[in-house]
């Protein structure tokens, strides 16, 4: 692989605020991807999910509740560890702003009327996390010493 591409991807300095911002992001994302994948946390699983999804314009539901979830869990996991964090971070990224303009916008600002607030939140932090990296305390640091 390429030296200056495992540079890029995986270098970082972002210390001790990329851990601050990875390990409660990844753990709430990987939740709600719990939800849609696999109906854990009071979620309604793939089937669920995917009729929801569905029934908002998102179609196929059940493979776009797939891809949300994948996104979400996989991605939310790969954060707390710190794992392929800017990857892991652009779907995750991504995923806040499909959920951002499918879901909420039309609710205006406040999670209290279903607002787009929370999800802004989330796409922030995912987007800083693109920005510096993983940190100091990312196993992403294993791959570029070994690049």
């Amino acid at each position: 692989m390429n030296n200056q591409f495992v540079q890029a991807l995986f270098q970082s300095n972002g210390g001790f605020a990329a851990l601050v911002l990875r390990v409660p992001v990844g753990l709430i994302l990987a939740a709600h991807g719990a939800q849609k994948l696999f109906g854990w946390l009071g979620g309604y699983g793939l089937e669920g999910t995917g009729q929801w999804l569905a029934s908002i314009g998102l179609e196929p539901g059940y493979l776009m509740a797939l891809l949300a979830g994948s996104a979400e869990f996989f991605g939310g996991l790969a954060l707390v560890l710190g794992l392929l964090t800017r990857p892991a971070a652009v779907i995750a990224a991504f995923t806040m702003l499909v959920a951002i303009f499918s879901v909420h916008i039309g609710n205006g600002l406040f999670m209290s009327n279903n607002g787009y607030e929370y999800a802004l939140t989330l796409f922030v932090v995912t987007l800083a996390l693109v920005i510096q990296g993983g940190g100091r305390f990312a196993l992403d640091n294993l791959f570029q010493k070994e690049g």
